[in-house]
């Protein structure tokens, strides 16, 4: 019985798949940057948090051609701190998708290095963008819960010193965004995908 010979890529192939490799690691790390430059912010001095508030009309722009109505409904606010608790709650809002596109990002190295070296169809890799794909939902659906409970936990913080803040903030308001769902469906997809191609690839190893 002899074993299955390994397809190797040409050379352009291999250029192109070690520019995609090369371009995953720098996304990733550029994630990781991200999160340390977002703690240094909540939790350094004068924070400034972006906070949903009940809006009105934006008066510069009346009057102008076109234009029929304009409002506002968010305002980026400079504290002097922030509660400890606000503060890892809005890391956790920027941490967790960031988390999830370094996990994508290390699935598209391991599996640009697998297709150069002809093994894409590992054991383990339908496991892996599984993983990643329930990373990327719970990463932004959690997220955006952190950044709105973080926010709500602020609004109750100032509301204990001055009632009328409640009259500009949201005390509670999630605006949620599904597309982390419709990405982890994708994966999912894909892993089922790999997950037939590695059972395919290993029947076929087995007949030759």
């Amino acid at each position: 019985m002899h074993s299955t010979p390994r397809a190797h890529v040409s050379r352009a192939e291999g250029f192109t798949l070690g520019l995609i490799a090369t371009g995953a690691v720098s996304v990733g790390i550029a994630a990781l940057v991200a999160i340390v430059q977002r703690a240094i912010g909540v939790f350094g001095d004068s924070p400034t948090v972006p906070m949903p508030v009940t809006g009105g009309d934006v008066e510069a722009l009346d009057g102008v051609a076109d234009v029929t109505a304009a409002t506002y409904t968010a305002a980026d606010v400079t504290f002097t701190s922030l509660p400890t608790g606000v503060s890892w709650m809005l890391l956790l809002e920027g941490a967790l998708p960031a988390l999830a596109t370094i996990g994508v990002c290390a699935i598209a190295w391991w599996l640009g290095v697998s297709l150069i070296r002809g093994r894409p169809f590992r054991a383990s890799m339908p496991a892996a963008i599984g993983i990643v794909a329930c990373l990327v939902i719970a990463g932004g659906l959690f997220g955006q819960l952190a950044g709105a409970w973080g926010r709500a936990m602020l609004v109750e913080h100032l509301s204990a010193t001055d009632d009328a803040v409640t009259d500009v903030f949201w005390i509670f308001l999630v605006q949620l965004d599904l597309a982390p769902i419709g990405w982890g469906f994708a994966l999912a997809l894909v892993a089922t995908a790999f997950q037939l191609g590695t059972r395919l690839q290993r029947e076929t190893e087995g007949l030759v």
